[in-house]
């Protein structure tokens, strides 16, 4: 993924069964991955563990099979009108699950996510009533959304929910207490769905690890290189004013973050990325899955979570991707015009995506 420094495989095998005998039981992997790479890496982790003590999720969505890399975009969408007709949907995400399945050496998924849709995703019958199948097809006991891979897809994660709620069982979000924005714009229509939500990037590219200070030496490579001047010495700041609320708890940063994010209905489990950093202050990969292992029931009263949240504000510090009415053009992979429907389900739920969804300001 290019973040912080590369991994062996072998180390990375242990560190997932490291994971498991602290005692976490879910692992989230998607094909596009490598190409099915990290599956495999995936599997062979996890071997001679008994199928039934962990949760595998899975994500399908991007056509590597037939379709070509687009350079640091990443391959298309599987829905891309130049790959195949709105009819041929079903098949092929038949046909992503099973060999996703096979590099897993798993029978099925616990839950399948459609990852990173385009607008078609979001909204096809088609789509949905394929990712349906599949659990008539016992290869899934659930299916869910995961928007991305950037920030953003906001009236269009909730207008799904409007739309098919009924066959969503999960759904993903970038969420932490220094990005709520915008991501919890979405969570009352979630919770009215009964769509239960995994959040992402609970350790906001790293800094709640507490190993990223200022002066960070960021990969050439590295996606965060890319994030705006100055965003990491930002971050810490408004951390700092955020340790006494830990301390109080006996919480660790990480922690402190995970449990802001499960206070908040419907969210139901909470994936920080876990970064091995270069340096020599960096924290070694797996003292950070047992930060997350042992995360304790903590419950931050109303006063905490308002704190937090005022601390981390960071309403219209970036560009979103989606639906997004400066832009015209024909539709791309991760971003499109504001059609009525988007317009009609902003208003629905109070949000104006010309006030609410909006650059204006750096982080």
């Amino acid at each position: 993924m290019n973040f912080g420094e590369p991994l062996p495989d072998e180390r990375w095998i242990l560190l997932v069964r490291h994971a498991f005998e602290r005692g976490i039981r879910t692992f989230i992997t998607a094909d596009v991955y490598g190409a099915g790479a990290a599956d495999e890496l995936l599997a062979k982790s996890l071997s001679g563990i008994p199928r039934d003590e962990y949760c595998l999720v899975g994500a399908v969505g991007h056509d590597f099979y037939k379709g070509q890399r687009q350079g640091s975009r990443g391959y298309p969408r599987f829905t891309d009108p130049s790959l195949r007709a709105p009819a041929e949907f079903a098949d092929y995400l038949r046909m992503a699950a099973e060999k996703s399945l096979l590099h897993c050496r798993a029978d099925k998924f616990d839950l399948l996510l459609l990852h990173n849709p385009d607008s078609i995703g979001y909204g096809s019958d088609r789509v949905w009533s394929g990712m349906s199948k599949l659990i008539d097809a016992k290869l899934t006991d659930r299916i869910g959304i995961a928007p991305g891979p950037a920030n953003g897809f906001t009236l269009d994660l909730i207008l799904c929910l409007e739309r098919f709620g009924p066959l969503l069982d999960w759904g993903m979000i970038i969420l932490n207490p220094l990005e709520p924005w915008p991501g919890q714009l979405v969570l009352p229509a979630a919770a009215q769905h009964e769509v239960n939500l995994i959040t992402r990037v609970v350790d906001y590219g790293g800094l709640f690890h507490d190993d990223v200070k200022a002066g960070h030496k960021f990969g050439a490579q590295d996606h965060r290189a890319f994030r705006p001047a100055g965003w990491v010495e930002a971050g810490n700041k408004k951390l700092d004013q955020m340790r006494a609320i830990a301390e109080k708890h006996k919480l660790t940063l990480l922690q402190l973050a995970c449990i802001w994010n499960l206070s908040q209905a419907p969210v139901q489990s909470v994936v920080p990325t876990l970064i091995q950093e270069g340096g020599s202050d960096g924290r070694s990969i797996e003292s950070k899955a047992d930060e997350l292992a042992l995360l304790p029931k903590v419950k931050l009263d109303e006063e905490e979570m308002e704190v937090i949240a005022r601390i981390g504000d960071n309403r219209g510090c970036m560009s979103l991707k989606g639906a997004n009415r400066s832009h015209t053009a024909t539709p791309e992979a991760d971003r499109w015009g504001l059609s009525p429907d988007l317009e009609a389900i902003g208003k629905k739920w109070g949000i104006d995506p010309d006030r609410d969804l909006v650059l204006t300001h750096s982080f």
